[in-house]
């Protein structure tokens, strides 16, 4: 039996942690699968992995970015020396270990989940090793990032990155300054399907996601203060934590909407899909996103989705039939999008048989048969 190992950081919450757990219990139906992780979070690992797929860390540490910002932030002199200097620490046993592995890696396949493996599978796997990296990050158009990562890719014999639009951009790119490694895509798959889709076209909304700048959460909170403004009868469900959480919690207490917006942190994934079949309408406010999984999986329960244009993963989900990409990042676009929506049911009902007919091209089954025909191939 083919072995294939997936490195990864961590194993919490994420996009790229959620694809990659997606991936390992598509392989583990034919393959022997370990996926590598660097650190072991406290919180590892809030997606559901096949009882086959097996679990390797390469040690106990964790990330202390919060820790060293917060010492910055206080003007703590000797947290901020000893932070940093456990930050260095584990700059260079998250790089050593991995290469460690990398060299004693007996697999047939390893696939690298980041930029920052690609370089050292390139150069550290065993001869006859296949090495295939993937791409979950969008360049916005940043010249810098493109450079790294294209010089990331020497001995790399597959890229696969997390978008149509990425690999057709790739694959120009490569073909001026690498030859040897081929573009592939396959899409994301759902881990399932719901079995029931109770969607009810409502004044309900959600959005899942990290609590950061990029996500443009405090966005959304100017956006439903508008929408309130024209009816009082919406409400706003967010999952998700991050370093903005604070700014939020502010900005909601400002504007007096605490009872209008709940912010429900990080939650499973039973407790998020509960809230979207009670839910009707899905909004992403992102300043970018390199592909946007989570508005499949509301798709999947019928739930139209609004997202701004600058979120360019988004173009290849949201076609204007299952939903609006929002020109401009305008709020007043994305409110009077929101209204028309959710207070006419026949166009409510019909974007959602839309929505279904979406998510249904990225079901487990479809995309595995994909993933274990490309393997078996190479």
């Amino acid at each position: 039996m083919k072995k294939v190992s997936i490195l990864v950081l961590h194993l919490g919450f994420g996009g790229v942690e959620q694809a990659v757990s997606n991936l390992a219990n598509m392989l583990v139906k034919k393959y022997d699968v370990e996926i590598v992780s660097v650190y072991k979070l406290d919180n590892d690992c809030p997606f559901k992995l096949n009882s086959k797929v097996k679990i390797k860390y390469l040690s106990n540490y964790q990330p202390n970015k919060k820790e060293f910002k917060d010492a910055l932030k206080n003007i703590n002199v000797l947290k901020i020396i000893k932070e940093g200097i456990r930050a260095v620490k584990i700059l260079f046993l998250r790089k050593s270990l991995m290469k460690k592995y990398i060299k004693n890696c007996n697999s047939d396949i390893i696939i690298s989940s980041r930029i920052l493996f690609h370089s050292l599978v390139g150069k550290y796997s065993k001869p006859g090793t296949i090495k295939i990296a993937q791409e979950h990050r969008h360049h916005n158009n940043h010249y810098g990032y493109v450079s790294s990562l294209v010089k990331s890719l020497n001995n790399i014999d597959y890229l696969m990155p997390v978008s149509k639009e990425l690999t057709d951009n790739y694959s120009t790119i490569l073909n001026n300054y690498n030859k040897h490694t081929k573009v592939i895509y396959i899409k994301h798959a759902l881990e399932s399907l719901p079995a029931k889709i109770n969607h009810k076209n409502n004044k309900r909304l959600i959005s899942v996601g990290r609590l950061s700048p990029e996500k443009g959460y405090l966005d959304l909170i100017e956006i439903f203060k508008l929408l309130y403004k024209k009816d009082n009868e919406y409400t706003l469900d967010i999952f998700g934590d991050g370093n903005e959480l604070n700014k939020i919690k502010e900005k909601i207490s400002q504007y007096h909407l605490e009872h209008a917006i709940i912010l429900h942190g990080f939650q499973k994934k039973d407790v998020i899909n509960k809230c979207l079949e009670d839910s009707g309408l899905y909004i992403m406010t992102s300043y970018e996103e390199s592909f946007g999984l989570v508005l499949i999986e509301a798709m999947a329960y019928g739930i139209p989705c609004l997202a701004f244009s600058s979120a360019q993963g988004a173009h290849e989900i949201i076609n204007g039939k299952n939903g609006y990409l929002i020109e401009d990042r305008s709020f007043n676009k994305m409110v009077d999008s929101i209204i028309d929506i959710t207070t006419n049911d026949a166009f409510a009902k019909k974007m959602s048989m839309e929505a279904i007919k979406t998510s249904k091209g990225h079901a487990f089954n479809l995309i595995q048969k994909e993933w274990l025909n490309f393997i078996d191939k190479i």
